[in-house]
């Protein structure tokens, strides 16, 4: 995969020299290029900002150091082009997934109140935008949303992650939080690990943590399990989901009381 990240701070990139994502780079699993958009400007003091049009506080990206930015790394491809925004759909680990897929991903980092809207319209002829964002808050600028995606769909890449099976039974891998997890020792500061856990009980294990699984969404992330389809439930799910305060209600999971504290 080829990534290309534009930013006026390049040096905020950094870490993607660090860790596994450091090491595909190193191993030629991933093409990923940092470009200082300044390097696009024409004038003297490389100016990539002027004041908004209708007035308004803050300052706006000019649209051709972009152009200019975008078409230096647009290669002879129609690459996806992403624009971290708070006004772009939120990134979700299915569109990781998605992306881990493509062959180029072109990353614009915008800063003070944005790019120029007509720059991704202007790209639109040649890319596939997307404006995305990671939640619903704002940051400075689109570099620490670049940072997160990047390692989000690197890691999906084949060869980046050592171990491929610790990619299945992650967060949002079935539409479900991880179940908790632990390592030796078995007792800690007078707590103890679940003793299915030591049990060597393989089915008595995988259904603890399935049982973790559905208790720990629905006390912390409550929205994804409307998202489920209740026809993919079994049993032993719908009575631990009743514990948690849901039941099946017209075909879809309908929470009937506040969950309580719990195991999560």
């Amino acid at each position: 995969m080829r990534i290309d990240v534009v930013s006026i701070f390049p040096e905020y990139l950094a870490a993607l020299d660090l860790s596994l994502i450091g090491k595909a780079r190193q191993d030629g699993l991933l093409d990923l290029t940092v470009h200082n958009l300044r390097d696009f400007t024409s004038d003297r003091h490389r100016t990539v900002d002027d004041t908004p049009y209708g007035g308004g506080a803050g300052m706006v990206m000019k649209p051709e150091p972009w152009a200019q930015a975008l078409e230096s790394v647009r290669g002879g491809s129609r690459p996806v082009l992403i624009v971290p925004s708070p006004a772009g759909a939120v990134f979700t680990q299915a569109m990781a997934h998605e992306l881990a897929e493509e062959q180029h991903i072109v990353f614009a980092c915008g800063r003070y109140e944005g790019i120029d809207e007509r720059v991704l319209e202007w790209a639109k002829d040649s890319f596939d935008v997307r404006p995305l964002s990671l939640g619903d808050y704002v940051l400075n600028g689109g570099e620490v949303a670049v940072l997160a995606m990047v390692e989000a769909i690197a890691r999906l890449l084949p060869g980046v992650v050592g171990n491929p099976e610790s990619l299945v039974e992650e967060s949002h891998s079935d539409g479900l939080l991880e179940y908790p997890v632990y390592t030796k020792p078995s007792a800690w500061r007078n707590l103890e690990v679940p003793a299915v856990l030591l049990s060597g009980n393989h089915a008595r294990i995988a259904r603890h943590r399935r049982d973790e699984q559905l208790r720990r969404t629905a006390l912390r992330r409550p929205d994804l399990l409307e998202l489920l389809d209740a026809a993919t439930l079994d049993r032993a799910d719908l009575a631990v989901l009743a514990e948690a305060g849901y039941a099946v209600v017209g075909g879809r999971l309908t929470r009937t009381q506040v969950p309580s504290e719990g195991s999560a």
